[in-house]
């Protein structure tokens, strides 16, 4: 590799690390006015611990904390505040009796499916002079993005 190819690269780099940056803050307002929709006051980590259950179906404190990489403690005082709302509801696991399995209740479902609502609207609308095949290369890439990966190439 030149010189010159490694300066492009770099500055491919940097020009999608600054579509990143401009990425997450849109989708921090998202998150901020989605948890407002689902209870007022809800705080933006409480709505992605919501999601996160609701995507991934019922799991423990523990799963939970590790695939948000967030503070257990912090956590269950969220699943509390759930809880109390009828979000989410926790039972014994049956595989772990010192366990408890959360779930997202049909409240919960619906709550965060009207929640979406309005932003599923906007990404729809903004991709829709994208082709199914540049959607689907987008998510593809995204996807090997996020886990280290390569993409495959057609």
């Amino acid at each position: 590799m030149t010189h010159e190819d490694d300066a492009e690269r770099h500055a491919a780099v940097q020009a999608l690390e600054s579509s990143f940056s401009e990425l997450m803050t849109t989708f921090r307002r998202y998150v901020a006015e989605a948890a407002e929709r689902v209870s007022p006051g809800m705080l933006p980590a409480t709505f992605k611990t919501l999601s996160v259950v609701s995507r991934f179906g019922p799991m423990t404190l523990s799963a939970l904390a590790e695939r948000l990489a967030a503070d257990k403690g912090f956590l269950s005082r969220s699943i509390s505040e759930l809880e109390e709302m009828g979000l989410v509801t926790r039972t014994p696991d049956p595989n772990d009796r010192r366990s408890r399995l959360i779930a997202v209740t049909e409240l919960g479902h619906d709550r965060l499916r009207d929640a979406r609502a309005p932003h599923e609207s906007r990404l729809y609308e903004a991709l829709a002079d994208w082709s199914v095949d540049e959607i689907g290369n987008l998510s593809t890439m995204l996807h090997a993005l996020a886990v280290g990966g390569v993409p495959e190439r057609n």
